[in-house]
């Protein structure tokens, strides 16, 4: 096996098919953002605190789903048990949230799960993550902003009370309802984020501490209402679990994507002054006290009002009318446009600095890539995106679209934890270095038995690409330690990485045997058998492994680590898997539709244009070697 320069001239027949297999495959710099071969890329300001991160964060969490889902959720699935939805919901977000804090301090870059993909999985993978991420942040900022606009009209006095120029109206002889408000909210929010980030996220934080404050006020009132009636909703013949615990279950999925906004928090990563301290902090207190939150104004409206009754459009400001205080309606429904405000600046802020680390890899146009001098922020990719999300906001109700946004958070949340695994068990031993160090690669003396394991490298195009090194190595090795065979260095990674495949694959079969009702009872069973087995194989398997030493120097050191690795992590997968086969043949059907556009994009530009086409992989012990200067972007 041996090191070469991955390029892309392919040849005919089976070269060619190998080398856009390899395209696929191919990882980046720890942080590339800052080291390339085109030159330094423009960085984004060091401007983001602790008070900051808690600011983005929960103000990307707690939106609508408060004000509206708990009505919804506790009348069909959850009854009085609504605050166990929620907590069961929290601890799965919590998952994915551990395995977003440890990659969000080791690899402090802008991306997000895009950035980890590409370093940990490959190109192709980050590639459609990105993707699917520019799908989640368009749609979810247009589906907020459709919302505002008839909150905005009930404090004003009711539907019609907004100003002709803001209200919406239907298009005559068309079935479409235009909806101004929304557009000029999302616009006005896009000028906001071209100002700065801390200016902008100092806006946030405003609005966000208003809406908690009237969660609070909705806590503490009805608290003191539920005392004096005698907590009515839980006096009830039917008991806590009037749906049975599968109802609670059923509801903690509905409410699961309540938790999504700390991905955002871990999209600013470089924007943050101290990321390995601030990032998993900010993430898991934005989580914690949006968790919060949620489970006490659920305990307190349930005993307002019992489930069956509530209104499952404006469940809080009801329950309060129905004991005498209608002002308070008032200043429920000015919370309700206050959080989604908050979460509008959350969907639209992550999304330029997605295609800002997509454009820097030249993965799309170095258009994205722009970094305004005097704000330090993304500009063009910040107009761009609130372009379309006004436009969207502007001509559809894309709320039947909203499933859309799903698929690009589980896919995030799935790839994080395989990331996870890949950095604990088999992180990459060799990186990308341009191909104009050549020459001083081929001068380095590398050592014969030194240890490879990548697989795009080791058996690439021999035929037309010179090997750098040869390496011999046995498949075991006999040592004292406790008179018997281990494995060696190589091939313990070779089986870490068959078995992270193997959890993966089983955890997929498993969900989707789980979920599908029409198969045959033999053949479902089956499919969880397997599924199972792969599953409990890789985790045993992991489970014994000893994790890989590099990982302590795999990306920047003296972070957070997640715990209970390798069960967190395929516990995380098993729980995404599990929504995203549930989402429905409909939303996977539209959500094809754009990752289809998305590969012909990826074929005829991103392939061409990647920053890693002619990039030469060296072991990751000889990069100062040939180039001191690199030594910033490895850890």
């Amino acid at each position: 096996m041996g090191f070469m320069v991955d390029t892309q001239d392919e040849g005919g027949g089976g070269d060619h098919s190998w080398g856009c297999l390899r395209t696929l495959i191919r990882r980046k710099q720890v942080d590339s953002s800052s080291n390339g071969e085109t030159g330094i890329h423009p960085q984004l300001a060091k401007a983001l605190t602790f008070p900051h991160l808690i600011a983005i964060g929960v103000g990307s969490t707690i939106g609508a789903g408060v004000y509206i889902l708990v009505g919804t959720v506790a009348r069909e699935h959850s009854g009085p048990a609504l605050a166990f939805s929620f907590l069961i919901a929290g601890i799965s977000a919590a998952l994915s949230a551990f395995c977003y804090a440890e990659l969000s301090s080791r690899f402090p870059s802008a991306g997000s799960a895009y950035h980890y993909s590409y370093i940990c999985i490959g190109e192709g993978v980050a590639w459609l993550i990105g993707w699917a991420l520019i799908l989640e942040y368009t749609i979810g900022g247009s589906t907020v902003a459709r919302g505002i606009s008839p909150n905005l009209a009930m404090i004003f006095g009711g539907e019609d009370s907004l100003p002709s120029i803001l209200s919406r109206h239907q298009i005559p002889g068309l079935d479409i309802v235009v909806d101004p408000c929304a557009a000029v909210l999302v616009l006005v929010v896009t000028g906001l984020l071209c100002i700065g980030v801390k200016e902008s996220t100092f806006a946030q934080g405003i609005v966000t501490t208003a809406n908690v404050f009237v969660m609070l006020f909705v806590i503490v009132v009805g608290s003191y209402l539920c005392f004096k009636t005698g907590w009515v909703g839980y006096e009830l013949p039917t008991g806590y679990f009037p749906y049975g615990v599968d109802g609670m279950l059923t509801g903690s999925a509905t409410v699961f994507f309540a938790y999504i906004g700390f991905d955002t928090v871990a999209s600013m990563a470089e924007e943050v002054k101290k990321p390995q301290r601030d990032l998993p902090l900010g993430i898991g207190l934005s989580l914690l006290l949006s968790c919060l939150l949620y489970m006490m104004v659920s305990v307190v409206i349930v005993g307002l009002v019992p489930y069956y009754a509530m209104d499952p459009d404006t469940p809080i400001s009801s329950a309060f009318s129905s004991h005498g205080m209608q002002w308070a309606a008032y200043l429920i429904t000015l919370g309700a446009v206050m959080a989604l405000c908050s979460v509008l600046m959350g969907s639209i802020l992550p999304q330029p600095r997605i295609l800002m680390a997509m454009a820097r890899d030249g993965l799309l146009p170095s258009f994205f890539s722009n970094v305004n001098q005097r704000t330090q922020v993304p500009i063009n990719g910040t107009v761009i995106t609130g372009c379309c999300a006004a436009n969207l906001a502007f001509f559809m109700d894309v709320s039947q679209l909203a499933g859309m946004v799903s698929v690009g958070t589980l896919v995030a949340f799935t790839m994080v934890a395989v990331s996870v695994l890949i950095v604990r068990y088999v992180p990459p031993d060799e990186v990308p270095l341009p191909s104009s160090l050549q020459e001083r690669i081929c001068s380095v003396p590398f050592q014969s038995g030194e240890e490879n394991s990548s697989s795009h490298v080791e058996t690439s195009i021999r035929s037309t690409q010179p090997l750098l090194y040869e390496t011999n190595a046995s498949i075991l090795e006999k040592q004292e330690a406790q008179g018997g065979w281990i494995l060696n260095k190589e091939n313990r990674r070779k089986l870490a990485g068959w078995s992270i495949m193997f959890t993966c694959t089983g955890n997929f079969l498993l969900s989707y045997a789980a979920s599908s009702f029409h198969l045959p009872g033999l053949l479902r069973y089956s499919l969880c058998g397997v599924g199972g087995l792969f599953l409990l194989v890789g985790l045993i398997v992991l489970s014994c492994l000893d994790q890989d030493d590099a990982r302590h120097s795999f990306g920047h050191s003296g972070g957070f680590i997640c715990p209970f690795v390798p069960l967190l992590p395929i516990v995380c997968i098993l729980i995404n898997m599990y929504l995203l086969v549930n989402l429905g043949a409909g939303t996977w059907a539209r959500v094809s539709v754009w990752l289809f556009i998305g590969v012909l994009v990826y074929i005829f530009y991103g392939r061409r244009n990647s920053a890693l086409v002619n990039a030469v992989y060296v072991p990751t012990a000889h990069t100062e070697e040939i180039s001191p200067t690199s030594r910033d972007s490895l850890a």
